[in-house]
């Protein structure tokens, strides 16, 4: 009981301190995403439209080209849900899912890009795998408890829960500034045109009002997040002549 007692204030602390005690491993992170992940194909509907589901895979397989190691050699997964809520996301393992809501606010193929790129970002800087370790690290006594004691029902149901943080939690603001970042980075050398990422948004802030889309709930769009991509247009700009010379052209039409 001492040694569950100084694991649990250790983390405790480090927890208020800002540190991310790595409780669950990448690994383990990605097999719950996995089972998630064909979980949400086994309850929703997937788009049988051939068309639709070929240009989303246009769009992702030219972001996930540009992706650096270890996450370039992983098997991506890429499914479209015939669902109306203006939504998307990417799970540690290789996962994207795409709802055909976004493709009304998302009007071409650049767009489609900001947002591919944006939640693939999420994935190659690891922000889900140190937000559940951080959640996880606030629980103290509890998580360390259940580490020390050999896993059982408490262990499971921790880990469970750290598979969907990715859908059901929103990012810190600096996780989701990264993201808007490296997303640009991602579509502008892969020859998608970074500005597009600004009317995207532009469109999200449209599409808001009474009822704004589910992707604005864990995403907030602001003239401060605006701003900022707008900041980031020049470098971006430069990178998107630069593979264009090199004959990066996506041509993805619905």
């Amino acid at each position: 009981m001492v040694r569950l007692y100084r694991i649990g204030l250790l983390l405790s602390v480090l927890a208020a301190s800002g540190c991310t005690v790595p409780i669950v491993s990448e690994r383990e992170l990605q097999i719950e995403s996995d089972a998630e992940f064909q979980k949400m194909r086994n309850q929703m509907v997937e788009s049988r439209d051939a068309r639709v589901r070929g240009y989303v895979q246009c769009v992702s397989d030219a972001i996930l080209a540009e992706v650096n190691e270890p996450y370039a050699s992983l098997d991506w997964e890429v499914v479209v849900f015939d669902d109306q809520a203006v939504n998307a996301f990417a799970l540690p393992g290789g996962h994207i899912g795409v709802f055909t809501g976004l493709l009304k606010v998302a009007e071409n193929q650049d767009q489609l890009a900001a947002v591919i790129g944006h939640e693939v970002a999420h994935v190659t800087e690891r922000h889900s795998y140190e937000q559940v370790n951080r959640q996880y690290a606030t629980q103290g006594a509890v998580v360390a408890g259940a580490a020390v004691l050999g896993g059982g029902q408490t262990t499971y149901d921790l880990l469970s829960m750290g598979a969907q943080i990715g859908l059901t939690l929103p990012y810190g603001r600096r996780a989701e500034s990264e993201a808007d970042v490296v997303g640009l980075r991602f579509m502008a050398e892969a020859g998608f045109d970074p500005r597009g990422s600004v009317q995207l948004w532009k469109n999200m802030d449209a599409k808001g009002g009474a009822s704004p889309p589910q992707f604005l709930s864990t995403h907030p769009s602001s003239t401060t997040r605006i701003s900022g991509l707008i900041a980031q247009l020049p470098e971006a700009l430069d990178e998107f002549n630069g593979a264009r010379a090199e004959g990066k052209r996506p041509a993805c039409r619905r």
